[in-house]
Parts: C-alpha cells; structure tokens; sequence
C-alpha cells in the first residue's frame, strides 16, 4: 500500500488549519479536506483568549496590522437583564471565524498544504499499520489521521461515538444561533446575558463589528413553532437587555447562522486511531469561552505527539495514549467548570444566586474565570 500524505486532517477549522501550519513547518506532507468552501461563517462566540497570542504570532498572523479589539472586562446579566461585571486578568481579543479561518487557510496553501474544499469525509479505514481516507470523490492514504471537523460529524455517528447515543438531557439538546451586527457597545468588554434555559454573548470583532451569539435549549425553540424570531420575542427579550440589543442592532446578513444537536458530554479524544482535535474532542461550554484557544493548543499538543511518532520514537498506541493523556491534563479541569456552571445557568433561581456569589466573592469569581483561561502554549 503506498502513502500518499504523512498526515490527513478532516476539517479545515482553526484546530485543523493550525495542525497543518505546524506539519507543513515541521517539513511533512500534508492533505486536509473541508466539507466547506472558503471563506464562510461558523456558529461560534468569536473570542480568543491572550493565552493564544504567541502562537498565532509564531504561525505568522498579523496582529499588528488588524488593529483588532482587545477585551479585558466581562459583564453578565441576570435572566432580567441585571448585570454584574468582572475583570479578565488576562484578556483576550474578538475576530470571526471568516476572517480568521481563511487567513490560516491562505497560509495553508502559501506552505504547501494540499487542501481539498467541498469534500466530505465520509469514512477513515485503518489498515496495515496506514489509514484510508474516504470522500465523496477519492480515496487518500496517510500514515496518521486527525479529525478536527467541529461539534458532531457523520463520523460521529457512523463510529457511535458515545456522545451520539446518549438520551437528550441539559449538556446535549442545544442549539446556536449567531449574527453580526453593528451596536453601540464597549470594544473592551464581552457580555453574557442569561435568559430561560440559554445565554447570549456579544463581544467587537473586527471593522467596527460584533458578534452576537446565543446558545439555548432546543425545547424553547420547539415550544416558539420553530421559529426563531418568534423565540427570541417571547424568551429572550424577557431580558431587557438583550431585547434591546436585538432590536436596535444593524443585522449585517439577512438570515443568522444556526447549528444544531450541540453536545458538551465527554467525549474520547482518540477514534478508531483518529487523533480528534477542538471541538471534536470536547467541547466547553460558551459561559466558559476559549474554545477557539483550546482548539489551537489541542493542535499544537496533536502535533509534537505526531512529530514524535514520524520520526520513529515512539509506536501509535504510545502517540495516541500521550495524547490522549495531555489533552486532559491541559482541558479536563476547564471543561469540568463549564459543564458545573452550565447547570446552574438559564434558571432564574440557580443564576441569580452564583451571579450575587460571584459578585460578593471577588476570590471565587477570579478563581473560576482564570480557571477558563489558559497559559501561553
């Protein structure tokens, strides 16, 4: 059987594009395959955490020339619209995904990454020590496969992941929603606002934009006929906040953007062989943000294993238990905060009393939001 690629990677989002940068650097033949045509928009808050600052600098992105907005306060509200504001020791800045993605793509490309776009993987076959890509157009080989293809994939299901089998319950029946608007709102501040059964962000993101996103249990959008305008009437605007932002926002496309069957059980972070990168691998809830931080830093720690095994030093069960291993050594505390503050979110009772905890307590609200973010990587 011959190789045609030392590494194949499913997803061309920021975990996927960052592992191929560092592959490509490494000196290694790289193929990725995006189900997707750039440049295009994601579901996601768009907030990166300063804990990603040096690694995108090493990648070579231009920080210096977007003047892109740095955010260093975090307000959030009650399911009334009362809010409470904290400071971010560390920070962070806000790009979208359309933005960010087709740079790294771009560069992808500049260092010779073989990037298929509007190609679904549709399996991965491991076979004689190598594995077998299948799209709806060809087979590849490689010697190792990464799947950074995002919340829930047909692989998910076709490997009965067993996040795909659980019943519905509060970390696994939800949706997102996001929109770009332009709004009057501080450049230096990333809101959340709390509302029955969900919670809304909006943070700046590049040219004078933000972000406006939300994420919601899917019985509030069934029990609005399915409507998501008339969901956002009835359910979100009972916060005066938010319904003040949605009503005097400047929409900039016509429709939002939507995802469906979001899940944040645990999930495996190998699969039949496949190293799962960002959101494939686990996902922590928006409350908690980073998880575009955590997506990039999951390449880089996919990538020494990787390195590691090409070159012979260790076996791939040694390359797939190390990363199994350091991955929930760097994330399994952040994810573990998430889903405890997931619980207590979207329920007036629950919210309001963390919220005035968080607010009388300045050690515990410190405490859980440097438990969020990470160091540099």
């Amino acid at each position: 059987m011959h190789t045609d690629y030392d590494i194949g990677i499913i997803g061309g989002g920021l975990a996927g594009l960052s592992l191929a940068l560092l592959a490509a650097d490494t000196g290694y033949s790289v193929v990725l395959f995006e189900k997707e045509n750039y440049p295009f928009h994601k579901v996601c808050g768009e907030y990166i955490s300063y804990e990603s600052y040096d690694f995108l600098n090493r990648l070579g992105f231009p920080f210096k020339d977007w003047n892109l907005p740095s955010i260093k306060k975090l307000v959030v509200s009650d399911l009334k619209g009362n809010g409470y504001q904290f400071k971010l020791d560390l920070g962070g800045f806000g790009i979208s995904r359309y933005t960010i993605d087709y740079f790294l793509y771009l560069l992808a490309l500049q260092k010779g990454v073989q990037v298929f776009t509007n190609e679904k993987v549709n399996d991965v076959r491991f076979e004689k020590d190598m594995q077998v890509i299948h799209t709806n157009k060809e087979e590849t080989t490689v010697k190792i496969v990464a799947g950074a293809y995002g919340k829930r994939s047909n692989l998910d299901v076709k490997w009965k992941r067993n996040f795909t089998a659980k019943k519905m319950n509060k970390l696994n029946n939800y949706i997102g929603v996001k929109y770009h608007v332009r709004t009057t709102f501080p450049k230096d501040t990333i809101a959340l606002h709390n509302f029955k059964n969900g919670y809304c962000g909006i943070s700046a993101i590049e040219k004078d934009k933000y972000c406006l996103c939300y994420l919601t249990n899917a019985n509030n959008l069934s029990s609005s006929n399915n409507s998501i305008t008339q969901m956002q009437e009835n359910i979100l605007y009972k916060n005066v906040v938010l319904k003040k932002i949605f009503t005097e926002s400047e929409y900039l496309y016509n429709a939002p953007l939507t995802i469906s069957q979001i899940s944040f059980e645990q999930k495996e972070q190998v699969e039949d062989h496949v190293l799962m990168l960002g959101d494939a691998a686990g996902m922590i809830t928006p409350l908690c943000g980073n998880g575009m931080s955590m997506a990039m830093h999951s390449a880089k720690l996919a990538s020494i294993e990787m390195d590691n095994f090409l070159q012979q030093k260790i076996s791939r069960t040694q390359m797939e238990n190390n990363y199994s291993s350091n991955w929930k050594r760097k994330f399994a505390a952040r994810l573990t905060t998430g889903r405890m503050v997931q619980r207590l979110m979207g329920n007036e009772s629950s919210t309001n009393m963390f919220l005035r905890l968080m607010n009388k307590f300045p050690v515990l609200s410190n405490a859980i939001i440097r438990s969020t973010h990470g160091k540099s990587y």
